[in-house]
């Protein structure tokens, strides 16, 4: 599926491997090599786990403009794809991996339950989730393991309330969705793990179709039923939604949380304020300082290219790692600093371009309510082990911690 067609331009020795390792003294930190690519060129050749060459895009500017390229393909089919895995599950994730019409068709089917205005009438539910979470903490043993404990049930129960997705289901689920997203994974336990979610939302769709209830997925039966869907494309979509909207968000509020604990006049800032406007800021950079999907947004050119004096040729593939993007001095100045008062607004955690992720709403009014009350409620929260002692997510397309010890 890969081209070879187009050889390196720079000697194979001088091609560095991706991704590259993050320098454990500064976990939230891109990785030192791609500051120094970023810096030394606006395109360069990477090689990948297959030995293919992609080209990697590093500045703010230059993402936008290919990621909102026509001529550039998010289907894993697509020849000079650049796979992240032998086997990535990639094919049965609905239209995220799509290119228009189809993409822009089967999205556009699922599109109202995350506007804006959709998802601020959740808000009083969220709260509420994040309140009594809250109170069952303050209430419970002390150390705890914030991920388990509050950072991954919060927003699954606000996916699956959504979705129509028994919570009951949520360790098979959340099981099943790590090994998804782990890159250096067995090839057949992804693929079973792929397979299993695909048929949990399968029989589930069945359930919806027999039964519906007042929820996205029973939303989809009718478009089933006049045959504008298929049940295995419905199920499909399942899957997407509910691993996409659990797991990121539940590694942004770890991840975000101990990024504020190392930086304490932030934290402060947030914990003793109730505006609106800094809380909003606050998740704004956050997102863009952290960067939790940083193994790139992935394409291949349909056509040559003529880009930044190289021509990217038909059947090239292209990677865009968005943490170095939005670490770019020429977008955000000093952009190693974490500044909750800063304007962060134009940052690409969430991609950019028509395959931009459509929770995004949802995930910033989840991390809004998160970090406008957790520290407020809990002003003395602090690491229960030393910052060493944390376990990084090196090893999948969500970056953040697997546990997060806190007391108070």
């Amino acid at each position: 599926m890969t081209s070879t067609a187009h050889p390196p331009t720079a000697h194979p020795a001088e091609v560095p491997e991706f991704p590259m390792a993050r320098a454990a003294r500064c976990p939230f930190d891109p990785p030192p090599v791609l500051r120094d690519l970023q810096q030394d060129a606006r395109l360069r050749r990477v090689r990948l786990w297959n030995g293919s060459t992609p080209w990697l895009v590093t500045r703010y500017e230059d993402q936008r403009t290919l990621l909102g390229d026509p001529r550039v393909s998010s289907d894993p089919a697509t020849p000079g794809y650049p796979l992240s895995s032998a086997v990535t599950g990639e094919t049965n994730i609905s239209f995220i991996l799509k290119d228009d019409p189809e993409h822009a068709r089967l999205r556009r089917m699922v599109t109202a339950a995350f506007t804006v205005k959709r998802t601020r009438a959740m808000r009083p539910g969220i709260q509420k989730l994040t309140d009594d979470l809250i109170d069952s903490l303050l209430a419970g043993p002390r150390p705890v393991d914030l991920v388990e404990a509050f950072a991954l049930p919060l927003p699954s129960l606000v996916i699956c309330d959504l979705l129509g997705v028994p919570y009951a289901d949520h360790d098979f689920f959340q099981d099943n969705s790590r090994i998804l997203i782990k890159r250096d994974i067995d090839p057949e336990e992804r693929l079973a793990a792929s397979t299993n979610l695909l048929t949990y939302l399968d029989d589930l769709m069945g359930a919806k179709i027999a039964a519906p209830g007042d929820d996205l997925l029973s939303g989809l039966v009718g478009r089933i039923e006049a045959g504008e869907l298929s049940r295995n494309e419905a199920a499909q979509m399942g899957v997407l939604l509910l691993v996409a909207g659990h797991e990121t968000t539940a590694n942004m509020i770890a991840l975000g949380t101990l990024a504020l604990l190392q930086h304490p006049g932030q934290l402060a800032l947030l914990r003793d304020s109730d505006d609106p406007k800094l809380i909003a800021s606050a998740v704004e950079e956050l997102l863009r300082y952290l960067n939790i999907t940083h193994s790139g947004r992935r394409r291949a050119a349909l056509e040559d290219i003529e880009f930044a004096g190289e021509v990217i040729r038909a059947g090239e593939g292209i990677i865009a790692p968005n943490d170095i993007a939005n670490r770019d001095a020429d977008a955000f100045p000093d952009p190693d600093r974490l500044d909750l008062t800063r304007d962060a607004r134009r940052h690409i955690a969430f991609g950019f371009g028509v395959h931009q992720c459509l929770g995004q709403p949802l995930a910033r009014l989840e991390l809004e309510v998160v970090y406008g009350t957790l520290y407020r409620r809990i002003p003395t929260l602090r690491l229960a082990t030393d910052l060493e002692n944390i376990t990084f997510k090196h090893d999948g397309s969500v970056y953040g911690v697997y546990e997060l010890p806190v007391e108070w």
